[in-house]
């Protein structure tokens, strides 16, 4: 069906601004769907020849439905995906669209045997009527009148009438982010002074909570901080007044964590403020240990890191008390293998979480290995395209391979003489291909990965196999020189 946007410019005139508009009406509606106990349908005026696609031109419009969205704090009115589909004779519809006032509707309808009761609000950008929201509420249970109901009712009618007066959805304003507290996590009504009208039971659980032994219902919000010693938090309420956008703040007493909400209301010369609260504390400190968990991690990396480097050095060390210089050559060969490993650890103490930027690992370890493998003219190396970012324990198997691949081009491939090596690097969503590739000497005419019997190709071939589940083959390059082609899988995550 594609994304909204998709769906208003297939079948809408509605301008670009008009669309960002309904994107940010849709983006958050949810408040306005749990203050109604309400299912929302956003209706579009579909093009045709009989319909001008703009508010108050014709009748019998037909109109498209693009979005929809369920309350958390009622029952929904539609089990049934109700995007896709096209409305034509639904009066209240009709006349919000033709009259730009909200309509409601006179009697239930029914739908699948659920009678639903339905107000039509237009949605207005500028001076212009763009959408209708159908606000669709299931009376099978009617609820028993309460504070509770009244006030989401309230807050929710004056959020209407701000739809159908073009304040809301707020101008510059982002929408709320998945933490943001929702209506049933608390919820609190302020008169145009601070004074709290109303506050929910989930609400008055959270003031409990940071310490607040007081009813706040009938308290100025400012005197309620002021006793919790939380004053810096207040001016948010009065911020989102004055700038007519919400504002979120954090209210924090010992280990207990408060997030608040405040958005204002202002149709007509109504001036309130709804405070949503939600009680953070258990988040933040799942937030606390996994930094905590984050940090210790990367201090591992680091040690593991300075231990490599020292047995690096001890190698180092004992290669130049060695005088056979098979021995010499198999201890520098260890010694690049042990300093490729601690390069993927230093860039994982360095990382947030376990992954790693592995472009810059392949780059130092090209460097590395090149300079150590040199015995006459240095190879002339590039990279060309990008790994991204690696899980580390990918990482670790790559970088080796890398160097093992690398390490063979300079030995067995120029003889000490200048070449050239490139490493080219395609990325998929699902599968990472390398190709190491140089202009040398050629691989032997009865070349046998499989059945080669130098270390370091044996290494890489258990490796890629093994620990990667990838392929790797080697073959002459198109020219002359050899290729070698490793293909790794990546997981989804």
């Amino acid at each position: 069906m594609g994304t909204l946007a998709d769906m208003l410019r297939a079948s809408t005139d509605l301008s670009d601004d008009d669309i960002d508009h309904l994107h940010a009406l849709v983006a958050d509606w949810a408040l306005l769907a749990d203050l109604s106990f309400a299912d929302l349908l956003l209706l579009v005026p579909v093009r045709s020849g009989s319909a001008s696609g703009r508010g108050g031109q014709t009748s019998g419009t037909e109109f498209l439905v693009v979005a929809q969205v369920r309350p958390t704090t009622g029952p929904t009115a539609y089990h049934n995906d109700e995007v896709g589909s096209v409305v034509i004779n639904r009066w209240v519809v009709q006349n919000a669209w033709r009259e730009h006032r909200i309509a409601r509707e006179g009697e239930p309808e029914w739908d699948g045997g659920v009678p639903v009761r339905t107000e039509a609000i237009p949605v207005r950008r500028g001076d212009e009527v763009i959408a209708v929201l159908a606000r669709d509420t299931n009376l099978v249970n009617p609820r028993t009148p309460s504070d509770l109901e009244s006030s989401y009712l309230q807050g929710a009618n004056n959020l209407a009438l701000m739809i159908a007066e073009g304040a809301f959805p707020f101008r510059g304003s982002s929408a709320e982010l998945p933490e943001s507290p929702r209506v049933g996590d608390g919820m609190m009504r302020l008169d145009g002074a601070g004074k709290v009208v109303f506050a929910s039971p989930n609400a008055l659980s959270a003031y409990r909570r940071l310490g607040y032994t007081g009813n706040v219902t009938g308290e100025d919000l400012r005197t309620v901080h002021r006793a919790l010693n939380l004053p810096a938090t207040t001016p948010a309420v009065w911020h989102a007044i004055g700038r007519r956008r919400p504002v979120e703040v954090e209210a924090g007493v010992g280990s207990t964590v408060v997030l608040l909400r405040a958005i204002p209301l202002f149709p007509g010369a109504t001036r309130e403020v709804l405070v949503l609260v939600r009680d953070v504390s258990d988040l933040r400190r799942r937030e606390a240990l996994l930094l905590s968990k984050d940090a210790t991690i990367r201090e591992i990396h680091h040690r593991v890191k300075n231990n490599l480097q020292t047995v690096a050095a001890l190698l180092r060390l004992q290669m130049r008390r060695t005088k056979v210089d098979e021995a010499r050559a198999a201890l520098r060969e260890s010694v690049r293998r042990v300093t490729s490993i601690a390069v993927v650890h230093e860039t994982l103490s360095q990382s947030l979480g376990e992954s790693v930027p592995f472009d810059e690992i392949a780059d130092q370890i090209t460097s590395v290995t090149v300079d150590l493998a040199s015995t006459g003219a240095r190879a002339n190396t590039r990279r060309s395209g990008s790994f991204g970012r690696l899980p580390g324990e990918l990482a670790t198997p790559l970088a080796l391979v890398l160097s093992e691949l690398l390490q063979n081009a300079v030995e067995h491939a120029f003889d000490g003489s200048a070449g050239s090596i490139e490493v080219r690097v395609h990325r998929s969503v699902d599968r990472l291909d390398v190709v190491v590739a140089d202009d040398g000497a050629g691989l032997p005419e009865d070349f046998q990965l499989e059945h080669s019997p130098r270390l370091g190709l044996q290494i890489v071939r258990q490796l890629v196999l093994g620990e990667m589940h990838g392929t790797i083959r080697l073959q002459a390059g198109p020219e002359r020189g050899t290729e070698a082609l490793l293909s790794i899988p990546l997981s989804e995550s």
